[in-house]
C-alpha cells in the first residue's frame, strides 16, 4: 500500500500526539477518514480501537496477512502499534470473483453462440442435405410424385429447384414411357386377338370343305391348310397370351349404335352358318362397334368349339336395357363352374383335349363392362346361353 504512506505517517503522528485519549478506547469500533483500514493495540497486545470488522489485530495475525505494522512512540518509547490492514489479498479475492465471473460469463456465451450455430448448422446444412438425401433417395426407389421442398435460403437452395424440375422431368419420361408401351401392347393384344377370329372362320371354313370334298388330294390340301391354320391360331393365342398378362385394359370408346348393324356383325361372325334363328330389336344402344363385333365373334366361336350345335339368337328390353341372348344346344357347362368360365385363363371342364386359352369370355366380359352394360352366363336347358345387356340410348 505504498499510496497511502503519507496518511499512515499523518494518522500515527495524530496517534502520538492523542495516545491518551485513544489508550482510553479499549476495543472500540471506531470511524475511520482515511482510505485504509487499521487497528490499535497497545504494548501488552490489548486492542484499542479498529476500523473494520476481520482485520488483523495481532502482531503475528498482521504479519501473516502482510499487514503494515507501525510503532507509535511517545518521548522515545514504544507504547502501541498501529496495524493498516493489507487489502491486497481481499481485492485478489474479489479480482477473482470478478475474473472468474467474467470467464463463465464468456464460456456462456461462447456456449450460446455455439448452441446458435450448431442450430443455423443444422437448419441450413444438415437438414437440407438430409432432405436432398431423402429426395434423391426416393426418386431411385421410383417415387416421381413427392415434390422436393423449395428453400431458397439453405446452403443448397439454388439446387433445390433443378432437383425438382429434374423430378417433373423423369416423371414426363416415365410417363411418355409406359404410354409408349402400353400402346405396343394393346396393339400386340388387339391385332393377336382380331386375327384369332379370322383364323377361325378359316379352319371351319376348311373343315367343311373337308366333309364335302371327294376328292384326296384336295383333302390332303385342306389338311395342310387345316395344320396351317392350327399353328397360326396357337402362335397367335401365345402373343396375345403374353400381351394380356402385362396389360391392364384395352381401349373402348362406346357411342351410339344403331342394332341393325348386329346382323351384319352376327352374319360376319358366323361362317359355318349355325345361326338358324336371328331376333333383332331395332334400337339404339351406347355400344363400342369394334369391341361388339370381337365379343359377338368370341361367343360364336366357342360354340363352334364346344357346342357344334345350332345357334339361337333373341333380343328383348329390361329396364332401359337391350338385351341379346346367344343360345347353342350343347348341354351346357356344371352349373358350380357358371362363375369361373369368365375369369382370366378359366376354362370349363368341356374344354378338356380342345384349343383354347380361356380368355374369350373374359375378355368379351370385359368390352361389355366397360360400356356400361353386363354379360352373363347359365344353363338354358338345352345348352349355353351369353346374355348381352347394352344400354338404350
Amino acid at each position: 500500500m505504498p499510496q497511502y504512506t503519507t496518511e499512515i505517517n499523518r494518522l500515527l503522528i495524530n496517534m502520538e500526539e492523542n495516545w491518551g485519549s485513544v489508550s482510553a478506547e479499549n476495543d472500540k469500533l471506531v470511524e475511520s477518514s482515511e482510505e485504509f483500514d487499521y487497528a490499535v493495540i497497545d504494548k501488552d497486545s490489548r486492542l484499542l480501537c479498529y476500523t473494520k470488522e476481520g482485520i488483523s489485530d495481532t502482531v503475528s495475525a498482521a504479519t501473516g496477512n502482510f499487514d503494515i505494522i507501525r510503532d507509535i512512540e511517545i518521548n522515545g518509547d514504544v507504547v502501541g502499534k498501529l496495524i493498516v490492514h493489507n487489502s491486497y489479498a481481499e481485492q485478489r479475492r474479489r479480482d477473482n470473483v470478478r475474473n472468474a465471473r467474467m470467464i463463465g460469463c464468456m464460456a456462456g456465451l461462447m456456449l450460446i453462440v455455439s448452441v446458435v450455430y450448431f442450430i443455423f448448422l443444422r437448419k441450413r446444412v444438415v437438414e437440407p442435405f438430409g432432405k436432398l438425401k431423402g429426395f434423391a433417395a426416393k426418386v431411385a426407389a421410383g417415387d416421381l410424385d413427392t415434390p422436393l421442398e423449395m428453400d431458397r435460403g439453405n446452403i443448397f437452395g439454388a439446387f433445390t429447384e433443378s432437383f425438382d424440375i429434374m423430378r417433373e422431368e423423369l416423371k414426363a419420361s416415365r410417363k411418355r414411357e409406359e404410354a409408349a408401351v402400353k400402346s405396343r401392347k394393346e396393339l400386340i393384344a388387339e391385332l393377336s386377338h382380331d386375327i384369332r377370329n379370322p383364323v377361325s372362320s378359316i379352319r371351319a371354313m376348311v373343315d367343311y370343305l373337308s366333309l364335302v370334298s371327294a376328292d384326296e388330294e384336295q383333302k390332303s390340301t385342306l389338311a395342310a391348310i387345316n395344320g396351317k391354320t392350327d399353328q397360326i391360331d396357337k402362335l397367335v393365342s401365345n402373343m396375345f397370351h403374353a400381351a394380356l398378362e402385362e396389360l391392364e385394359q384395352l381401349e373402348v370408346a362406346p357411342e351410339e349404335l344403331p342394332t341393325l348393324e348386329l346382323g351384319r356383325i352376327i352374319a360376319e361372325s358366323d361362317p359355318l352358318k349355325k345361326v338358324t334363328s336371328v331376333d333383332i330389336k331395332e334400337c339404339v344402344i351406347y355400344a363400342d362397334k369394334l369391341r361388339l363385333e370381337q365379343t359377338v365373334g368370341n361367343i360364336i366361336s366357342n360354340s363352334y368349339k364346344y357346342a357344334d350345335t345350332d345357334i339361337t339368337i333373341s333380343s328383348n328390353f329390361d329396364s332401359g336395357f337391350f338385351v341379346l341372348e346367344i343360345a347353342d344346344k350343347g348341354g351346357g357347362v356344371p352349373d358350380e363352374e357358371l362363375e369361373m368360365i369368365t375369369g382370366k385363363f378359366c376354362r370349363g371342364s368341356n374344354s378338356t383335349g380342345k384349343d383354347g386359352s380361356g380368355i374369350g369370355l373374359y375378355i368379351s366380359r370385359y368390352f361389355i363392362d366397360q360400356m356400361d352394360g353386363e354379360m352373363a352366363c347359365f344353363n338354358n336347358g338345352e345348352g349355353f346361353t351369353v346374355s348381352l345387356r347394352l344400354r338404350l340410348v
